[in-house]
Formats: C-alpha cells, sequence, structure tokens
C-alpha cells in the first residue's frame, strides 16, 4: 500500500521557540505517523535536526534566509513544483506563510505576533527592521491564508483577531506541548538562593528594560544579596548593544549571552525565580518551561501571559511598564516576608482547541476536513 505523504515546511525556523516547537511536531510524528506516512520535513539544515529518526526524509533550504526575496522564491515558486513532485495528502506550513502549493490539504501555523505590537518611536531607532516587519507582516499572513483548510494559532486572543482581521472562520487554537528535555541534567541540582533569570532573545517587545530599572531600584535602596541572569551580552542587534552600554555597570546582573538549549535547561535547574516582561508573545515558552520546572514565576499582566500559564500558584504578576511594581515584588521574594502570590486559573477555550500535537493531527488528517 503507498503511503500518502505529509510535507512539514519551517526553512526558516533555527531557533528559539519556533525551532522547539517544529522539534516537538517532529517527535510527535516520528513517534506516532511514520508507520502509515511518509514524512518530508523542509528545513534550514539538517544539522540542526540530527537527533530524528532517519525515516523522516530532510530538505534543505539553506539559502532561505538571505533575504525576502529568497523566501518568497521558495513559499510562492520552488514549493509549488515541489509539491507537483511529492503530491502530498497534507502541506503544514509552520512558519506563518502560506506557499503556492498543491495538497489535499493545505494547513499554516502562524505563530508570530509582531502585527499586534504597538510600536513606539525609541523602537523605530532601535530597530528599524523591526518596525518594518510589524508594519510589513500582516500583508504576508494575508496571501493564500483563506486556501487554507485550517489555520493554527497558539492562543484565544490571537484567534479572534485572525477572524477579525482576515475574515477567516477555521482557526485552531493549539496550545504548545512543551516537553522539558532532561539531557544532561542533574537531579536535585542546588538552587542559587535570590536568583532571578529571563531567558528571551533581544527583540523591542521582550522588555529587557523593565528588569534592569528594577534591579537598578533595588541596588539604590542597598539590596544586594541576588542575581539577575540576563540570555544577552550586547552582541545580538542594536537594541541589545544599547541594553548592555546603559545597563553593564548594574552589580546585581549578568550578561550571559545566548545560550544553547541544554546550558539554558541548567540554569533553569538552578534558578531560584523566573522573570517574564515580555508585552507581546503568541505563547511565551519560558512560562512553560518556568512552569514546568515548578519555579516562582514574575509575570507580565497581560492577557497571552495568563493563557500560557494556565492553573498554577507561585506567581506574581506585574505590570510591564512598572519597574517599581517589579522590584516590589522582587524584593518580597528576596527577603522571603509577606509572600502572598496571586495564582492563575487556566482559561476556558472553545473548540477547536487543541492541547497537544495528537489532537492537532486527530483534526487535520480526519477524512471529514
Amino acid at each position: 500500500m503507498n503511503k500518502k505523504t505529509i510535507v512539514l515546511s519551517g526553512i526558516n525556523l533555527i531557533e528559539g521557540g519556533p525551532l522547539t516547537i517544529y522539534k516537538e511536531c517532529l517527535r510527535y510524528v516520528e513517534n506516532y505517523l511514520l508507520e502509515n506516512y511518509e514524512i518530508v520535513a523542509l528545513v534550514h539544515s539538517k544539522e540542526l535536526f540530527s537527533e530524528f529518526d532517519s525515516r523522516i526524509k530532510f530538505v534543505e533550504c539553506r539559502d532561505s534566509k538571505k533575504s525576502y526575496l529568497k523566501r518568497f522564491y521558495y513559499e510562492y515558486f520552488y514549493f509549488k513544483k515541489l509539491s507537483k513532485k511529492l503530491k502530498p495528502y497534507l502541506w503544514f506550513s509552520l512558519h506563518d506563510m502560506t506557499p503556492n502549493v498543491i495538497a489535499d490539504k493545505r494547513v499554516v501555523y502562524c505563530h508570530n505576533g509582531m502585527i499586534f505590537y504597538n510600536v513606539k518611536k525609541e523602537d523605530i531607532i532601535n530597530e528599524f527592521k523591526m518596525f518594518m516587519f510589524s508594519k510589513f507582516y500582516k500583508y504576508i499572513y494575508k496571501i493564500n491564508i483563506q486556501k487554507n483548510n485550517f489555520v493554527v494559532v497558539q492562543q484565544d486572543w490571537i484567534r479572534k483577531r485572525f477572524k477579525e482581521l482576515f475574515k477567516i472562520k477555521n482557526v485552531i487554537v493549539a496550545h504548545p506541548d512543551v516537553v522539558i528535555d532532561d539531557m544532561n541534567l542533574e537531579k536535585n541540582k542546588q538552587i542559587e538562593k535570590n536568583s532571578f533569570l529571563y531567558p528571551a532573545f533581544p527583540r523591542i517587545f521582550k522588555n529587557f528594560e523593565v528588569i534592569c530599572e528594577a534591579v537598578k531600584i533595588l541596588e539604590e535602596k542597598n539590596i544586594m544579596d541576588f542575581m539577575v541572569y540576563l540570555t544577552i551580552d550586547g552582541s545580538e542587534n542594536l537594541y541589545s548593544k544599547k541594553l548592555f552600554e546603559k545597563y553593564k555597570n548594574l552589580k546585581n546582573v549578568k550578561f550571559l549571552g545566548l545560550l544553547k538549549r541544554n546550558e539554558l535547561m541548567k540554569y533553569y535547574e538552578t534558578s531560584e525565580n523566573i522573570i517574564f516582561p515580555s508585552k507581546l508573545e503568541t505563547w511565551g515558552l519560558p512560562i512553560s518551561e518556568a512552569k514546568a520546572f515548578g519555579k516562582n514565576i514574575l509575570l507580565a499582566d497581560l492577557e497571552y501571559a495568563h493563557e500560557t500559564l494556565g492553573n498554577y500558584e507561585n506567581v506574581m504578576f506585574f505590570k510591564p511598564d512598572e519597574a517599581k511594581e517589579l522590584a516590589e515584588k522582587m524584593e518580597i521574594l528576596i527577603n522571603r516576608e509577606n509572600v502572598k502570590y496571586d495564582g492563575n486559573v487556566g482559561k476556558n477555550i472553545e473548540e477547536p482547541f487543541c492541547r497537544n500535537w495528537k489532537e492537532l493531527f486527530n483534526i487535520l488528517l480526519s477524512d471529514g476536513n
């Protein structure tokens, strides 16, 4: 019997949360779909996926990130020729763009929320490319979006906005199914007292400033018995360079630079608290990871954060522009006096709603859709 073909496309996913989600998708496919389907994974580099079953056919598109013209070429020209050759049952694009392809079923996974970010003047100066990106990206989303059998987003608030913006109805909310990789982790490792970790790539909306300003407030009060770890060092982009130059003299901030995933997991292990002040996320993977590790979480009081966190007790919320409020809550955790968590209750989400990859692929591969 000839197996049907599933194409998974993620040629621009090379780092961070989007790459992690692509790998989680491939892990599900590897474990549950290889017996009945031929799997073709379109990737930037095979080396990024060396841990996967050799029965998954990986196709490299190494020059896809050279420019948007190259990306457009792949999505709107090359992939159509490839789809004619592969004759896929399902073409699942995991990075926002709906390609010109021929397939029985077409699905796009939209994970970039920049179109919903209100860019400030200083943001334009710090990251002009990101500013242009935020203005341009909704048109990228719009191309071919109505040709999909399904559009997949990570949160309910995004579904509502997509329905309004693109006049579509077939939107699935699929929460990422986060699996903590325990490779090289030491069990019962010593927790560093009064340590705070913010794991994020430096983008304007990631809001590193509020943490640095909170640390500045605490240092001015001569509260010094703590350490904040940030996964930037000023070398990543203009935004991080300006952050580093402005705050490099803070004694209680350690700039780590970007970390490999196994290195980051070790910081999760040893850190007592996680701070996540981002102003915009379609999910916010570090929230799920902090929850999985059972950490105290200081979290931006925004809609996305409440939905991502779900049911959890050890969380304090703060307004993402209020460094003074964040400093006060950090001080409470440092002094261990009058610690009172806000707690959070998971949101009831209307169908179609998927809690894991199994539920999502059951919908995508159903004969009735």
